[in-house]
């Protein structure tokens, strides 16, 4: 579009006129080198073999087993190139509020002899073909039991009040304290009044300390691997299906070794009665 030898409009106005830089009029494309060909062709085998690994691992991996010494800013470009992209969790579900009330953590040096005793819940994100969902549990911290849960693909204060619901529907009685985190949902009006109306009282994980809990934030690895991952749901009524199973089996049939291999239902329903719980099960890290 652009004429060199325009009788009438020079260089600098036939590019004004189009919006275009006139650097770009000489500028020949460079094709990528041999190097950098072979070099994607490896990342596009190490994707297909692990699409989880970012630039960090990669660096490491492409030196120890191929021998190639690669930055990280070469393996971003190339991998933009490719249209690649590390395959990890986008969602965060514990976006904090700085206008909410943050309330102290409790359990730093309670021991839990007991169930009820104090309960947990939290949220974590669900991958499905088209969009995602948000699951939120409440679990008994001794005996590790899920007594209620809630699905939803938006992540609002009635996801996790109808998970409350439920645990308070199903269970004989009401904890002494329950734990979250520091999530907007959790410290919002609404949940913190719902549990104070019940008389509980109110606990909460340090800031970025996703140990302190711990229990709940290792039911989420298991049902992912364990369901979500190998089954793909498709939509909510059937993820919700599966996991209403799965839970079903993890609550009164799968043995649990930090519970002397005994049921989570079973280690619930058995206070007052000669139950051998495995005592490093509730050792609580610093």
């Amino acid at each position: 579009m652009v004429e060199k030898n325009h009788p009438q409009l020079s260089m600098r106005t036939q590019c004004a006129l189009l919006g275009v830089s006139r650097s770009t009029l000489d500028y020949k494309p460079v094709p990528e080198s041999e190097e950098d060909i072979c070099l994607m062709r490896v990342l596009d085998e190490i994707y297909l073999c692990d699409p989880c690994l970012g630039t960090r691992r990669l660096v490491t991996l492409l030196e120890r087993d191929y021998g190639e010494k690669v930055n990280r800013k070469r393996l971003r470009r190339l991998r933009r190139k490719m249209g690649v992209e590390t395959i990890w969790c986008r969602p965060r579900t514990s976006i904090a509020n700085e206008a909410h009330r943050k309330y102290p953590y409790l359990l730093r040096t309670l021991v839990v002899s007991r169930p009820d005793q104090v309960w947990c819940a939290d949220i974590t994100y669900i991958p499905m073909p088209h969009g995602h969902a948000y699951l939120c549990a409440v679990m008994d911290w001794y005996s590790r039991k899920v007594l209620g849960w809630s699905l939803s693909n938006t992540m609002d204060g009635g996801l996790c009040q109808r998970a409350l619901a439920a645990a308070v529907a199903q269970s004989r009685c009401l904890p002494d304290i329950f734990n979250t985190d520091q999530g907007s949902v959790f410290t919002s009006d609404e949940w913190t009044q719902s549990l104070s109306a019940l008389g509980i009282a109110i606990s909460m994980d340090g800031k970025g300390r996703w140990m302190d809990n711990v229990f709940i934030e290792r039911l989420w690895r298991s049902v992912k691997y364990e369901e979500i991952y190998l089954r793909e749901h498709s939509t909510l009524p059937v993820l919700e299906a599966g996991l209403l199973e799965w839970f079903k089996r993890y609550n009164t049939w799968r043995p649990h070794q930090a519970l002397d291999n005994q049921t989570p239902h079973h280690v619930h329903e058995s206070h007052g009665k000669e139950v051998k719980v495995t005592a490093v099960a509730f050792k609580k890290a610093a």
